[in-house]
């Protein structure tokens, strides 16, 4: 008797999840209902941050949410006060983010190279974020 394939396999799953396109598209889904989801109130079908359930401490990037949903709606002081670190570090973000899709509608892949001691200086800024963020 012959197997069913249930699933579609996997390198084309791969390629489906890592086109840059389907970003948008997830992330116009999560913007929609974060549109709509104020999530400076309790009681909405948000992830809570694990780190911040397990030790009740704010990690590096605890209140992303929070500063999408304020620069959403426009309000720049309400995002930079959510997660200053994450603010200042978007538009680099971003251009990644933009170089990604350019590269990927041109059929190319782009892999962004960071040097050890880029990321050395990365994780070290992200962990002094952390600390210095829940020193009150």
């Amino acid at each position: 008797m012959a197997e069913t394939r249930l699933r579609p396999p996997a390198g084309r799953v791969r390629r489906l999840v890592s086109h840059p396109a389907a970003v948008p598209l997830a992330l116009l889904a999560g913007a929609g209902y974060l549109w709509t989801t104020n999530p400076h109130e309790p009681g909405h079908l948000l992830p809570r941050c694990p780190f911040n359930w397990a030790t009740g401490l704010l990690c590096p990037g605890c209140g992303a949410t929070r500063m999408v949903y304020d620069l959403m709606h426009g309000d720049l002081p309400g995002a930079f006060h959510d997660n200053a670190a994450l603010f200042l570090f978007a538009p680099m973000g971003l251009f990644l983010y933009g170089r990604w899709l350019a590269e990927g509608l041109r059929g190319r892949v782009y892999r962004p190279v960071v040097p050890g001691r880029y990321q050395a200086v990365l994780i070290g800024a992200a962990l002094l974020w952390g600390v210095l963020r829940n020193i009150n």
